[in-house]
């Protein structure tokens, strides 16, 4: 098999991990898009919001362990591919000459051991920054059971880097993974990865700063529930600087254990998106969310609304005295929004929904839940 036709197998197999980034909205991620070169890349945006097309792919699909979800578990009978790290680097920077990609995410199947594996990742990455001069987005896989140092060195090549965890602790992962050890293997690199952030200046990596750090769970997978994932996630997000948790809802992948467990709706990987970022950017603790007496979020509103009808619906919030965490809680504001809120305050008072509006706040779904100067504001009641 060619070097171009392995890379469209191994590319086309990351059903598993998810886009690199999403809306603050939750949006679901963007589909992948053949490009020039027949392969799968995808349109995904930066964190500073800049579009990018990124290659998603492996060094191998190869693998040893027998994770029950996975398509790549060990034994399974499907057309597998490899690359050793000087020919990927090459070819990958042939894409980028050629406009076919801008910038990677690379993983592998584990062969010989996570700490072989890792090194084969680290020897990739090296080659294309120190040989050939690759200046572009890395994003790294930590493999389970990488060393320290290993650890290290992905922080000095890369812009991102991450470890699935897979589920949201020990029990858990033992129904999706059972040869994978929570605490050693998966966790322990997440805590190295701030240790160093925290004792080390950057003066060591390629660009000067440290690179991001992920997470990614198999939603309902292990027959977990919202308020175990969002907890794990709570807990990284204050203890390992985590950037963000992506969330896959399962699906089931033919010749595994797991084939005839149903999927999972889409739409509670959706809400498992939106309640993150309410944790991570708009000031809510674990113990607001609207979780169902079977501690999952309900799948027919999103959490904030559903919050905001619970707490604000009989109690509504003055536009022009909430504080920043106030306006935040607000269906159709945004940290943007409430910024743009405190801002025009300075000027004038805030009287009708045409001012917000022109804050590129969403006024109608808003308005149900705030007082401007005192009053309701007048508004369309939603029909959904």
């Amino acid at each position: 098999m060619d070097a171009i036709s392995r890379l469209k197998l191994l590319s086309d197999q990351m059903t598993l991990e998810p886009a690199e980034e999403r809306s603050s909205t939750g949006t679901a991620p963007l589909k992948p898009a053949a490009c020039s070169e027949g392969l799968f890349v995808h349109p995904a945006q930066m964190p500073g919001g800049k579009p990018i097309l990124l290659l998603k792919t492996l060094l191998t699909s190869a693998c040893e362990r027998d994770c029950y979800y996975c398509p790549f578990r060990a034994g399974r009978d499907f057309r597998r591919a490899t690359f050793q790290p000087e020919e990927f680097a090459r070819l990958f920077v042939q894409l980028v000459d050629r406009r076919a990609a801008e910038g990677i995410f690379l993983s592998s199947g584990i062969a010989g051991g996570g700490i072989r594996t890792e090194d084969k990742l680290l020897d990739t990455a090296d080659i294309l920054r120190n040989k050939l001069g690759f200046r572009g987005y890395i994003h790294l896989k930590i493999m389970p059971g990488a060393e320290k140092d290993q650890v290290l060195r992905a922080m000095q090549l890369a812009d991102r880097v991450s470890v699935n965890l897979e589920a949201p602790n020990t029990n858990r992962l033992a129904k999706l993974a059972p040869h994978k050890v929570f605490m050693e293997e998966l966790l322990q690199p997440l805590r190295w990865v701030e240790e160093i952030r925290r004792a080390m200046p950057p003066t060591s990596t390629w660009n000067g700063r440290w690179p991001s750090t992920v997470t990614q769970f198999v939603a309902g997978g292990a027959d977990e529930s919202d308020l175990e994932l969002l907890t794990t996630t709570a807990w990284l997000n204050k203890h390992v600087g985590l950037k963000r948790a992506y969330y896959s809802a399962f699906h089931p992948i033919p010749d595994t254990p797991m084939e005839n467990k149903a999927a999972v709706d889409p739409l509670r990987e959706h809400r498992l998106y939106q309640a993150s970022f309410l944790l991570r950017d708009y000031g809510f603790d674990l113990e607001e969310l609207p979780f169902t007496s079977e501690q999952n979020l309900p799948l027919a509103t999103d959490p904030k609304l559903a919050w905001a009808q619970i707490n604000l619906a009989e109690k509504p919030l003055e536009i022009n005295r909430a504080g920043r965490r106030e306006l935040l809680r607000i269906p159709g504001i945004g940290p943007k929004g409430a910024e743009a809120i405190l801002k025009a305050r300075r000027q004038s008072r805030l009287r009708d929904l045409s001012a917000l509006k022109k804050l590129g706040i969403l006024a109608e779904r808003a308005a149900p839940f705030l007082l401007l100067d005192g009053k309701r504001a007048a508004y369309q009641m939603s029909m959904l």
